[in-house]
C-alpha cells in the first residue's frame, strides 16, 4: 500500500473534503512551541503568587492546572481550532468529518494525553502516529479527531492555454461562469470526463470549430473560455 498524505472526509451535507494529516515532526514542533509558552505563563504566575503570601500555594496549583489542562482546550475551541503552536505551524484540530472540533472531543483528546505520554516522552502517542496513515495518537482515536495542515482553499486552477475563439452566440453571465469554471477544473478531472462535459456546451462553439484528436470539442471550448476571460487573437501583420 502506498503512503498517501491525503485524508478523504465527507460532511453530513455530502460535501467531499480532502485533508492533509499532520505528521509527528510538525506536531512535535508545535508541541515544543506550546510548551515554551506554557512555561512562560507558569513563571509569570509564580511571580504573581510571590505577592500573595499565604495564598501562593493555592494560586500556584490552580494556575498549573489551568495552564496544563485548560490551555489546549480553550484554544482548540476558539475560531482557529488550534493552540498558538499549531497555528504557527499551520495546523488545526478537526473532527474526522472535517468539521470543527466539538467541546467533548477536545476534552477527551486532551485528557488522554496522559495515556499518550506513557511510558515516557509520549512514547505511546508517537508509536500510534507512526503506525497509522492519518497520524492519530491515542487521544485522537478516542475522540474521533484529526490534526491537519491548513491551507487556503483552491477550488480551481488556472485555465489552460488555447487559441481564443468567440462563441457562436452571446452567453448569459451564468453560461460564461459555467464555461470558465469548467476550463479551470482541467487539472482535477479525467480527460474523458473533461471532454464529456465539453460536449454539453457544443451549441456555444463556433460553427467551424475543429474537433480534437479524440473527436471531442474540449480544445475549442477552452478557446471560448480564453475569449470570455478577455483574451483576443492578435491581428495578423
Amino acid at each position: 500500500m502506498q503512503l498517501d498524505t491525503v485524508y478523504s472526509a465527507e460532511t453530513p451535507e455530502g460535501i467531499a473534503l480532502a485533508l492533509r494529516p499532520a505528521g509527528p515532526v510538525a506536531r512535535g514542533l508545535a508541541f515544543m512551541i506550546d510548551a515554551a509558552l506554557r512555561l512562560a505563563l507558569f513563571l509569570l504566575c509564580v511571580l504573581v503568587a510571590a505577592l500573595l503570601g499565604a495564598m501562593a500555594p493555592a494560586f500556584g496549583f490552580i494556575a498549573f492546572f489551568a495552564i496544563e489542562w485548560l490551555y489546549p482546550i480553550v484554544f482548540e475551541l476558539a475560531l482557529a481550532g488550534a493552540t498558538p503552536g499549531k497555528r504557527m505551524l499551520g495546523l488545526q484540530v478537526v473532527m474526522d468529518s472535517g468539521l470543527p472540533v466539538t467541546p467533548a472531543a477536545s476534552v477527551t483528546r486532551n485528557l488522554l494525553r496522559t495515556a499518550d505520554f506513557l511510558p515516557a516522552l509520549y512514547a505511546f502517542g508517537l508509536a500510534a502516529m507512526l503506525l497509522r496513515q492519518d497520524f492519530k495518537r491515542l487521544g485522537d482515536l478516542a475522540a474521533g479527531t484529526l490534526v491537519v495542515h491548513t491551507q487556503p482553499p483552491a477550488l480551481h486552477a488556472g485555465v489552460p492555454d488555447a487559441p481564443p475563439l468567440a462563441p457562436r452566440r452571446p452567453l448569459s453571465p451564468r453560461e460564461q461562469t459555467a464555461v470558465v469554471s469548467w476550463a479551470s477544473r482541467s487539472s482535477t478531472l479525467t480527460r474523458e470526463r473533461f471532454a464529456e462535459l465539453a460536449e454539453l456546451a457544443h451549441d456555444v462553439l463556433p460553427a467551424d470549430a475543429a474537433a480534437d484528436a479524440e473527436g471531442g470539442h474540449s480544445g475549442a471550448l477552452l478557446g471560448v473560455a480564453q475569449w470570455l476571460l478577455g483574451r483576443r487573437r492578435e491581428p495578423a501583420p
